[in-house]
């Protein structure tokens, strides 16, 4: 007999955008991990996490964890668009991507628990940043696609998430550069 597949874990991120006033180029916020903790330690990763009981929705979720990782004031997110749904094979989350609007230069306080740095990155400079790497994780090396902006790797759940998102950014965002 087969052991029983576990159930995935419900998990929800924000993707936020901001248009930069200087260049009105789109820009994603991401959240560089502390490196000592225990999960994803040093990733980067968009702000999220599990869902908790008392979130109303898994956009609540997304929103909810986001003002605690960033200080992303819920009332600040005009949620666009929710993303296909992204499994991680370690930890067994099924994350539900969010698409936000945020207004540029916003101020963040980080949790000094759980983010190391906050970084700002223009949606272009993602686009061609991506790649194919090696990486080496627990004494495991493999090549995997990635996204190198500057000396910020980004892999796994956050680059699936990031292709969705690249494919999809200007329908997101047409509206708001039209009536804007």
């Amino acid at each position: 007999m087969n052991p029983p597949i576990p159930v995935p874990v419900p998990a929800a991120v924000l993707v936020p955008l901001f248009l930069a006033a200087e260049d009105a180029e789109p820009h994603a916020v991401f959240t560089r991990r502390r490196a000592d903790l225990r999960r994803h330690a040093g990733e980067i990763s968009f702000p999220g996490g599990r869902r908790d009981p008392e979130d109303a929705d898994l956009g609540d979720t997304a929103l909810r964890e986001a003002e605690e990782e960033i200080g992303l004031p819920r009332a600040a997110v005009r949620l666009l668009a929710e993303l296909p749904s992204v499994s991680t094979f370690v930890t067994n989350y099924l994350i539900h991507p969010f698409v936000g609007e945020i207004p540029a230069g916003l101020t963040w306080r980080v949790s000094e628990r759980e983010v190391d740095a906050v970084l700002e990155l223009p949606l272009h400079a993602l686009r061609t940043g991506r790649t194919r790497t090696r990486i080496e994780r627990r004494g495991i090396s493999f090549e995997t696609d990635a996204y190198i902006v500057e000396k910020h790797l980004i892999w796994g759940a956050t680059a699936r998430i990031l292709e969705d998102l690249l494919e999809r950014a200007e329908e997101l965002l047409l509206p708001r550069r039209a009536s804007g």
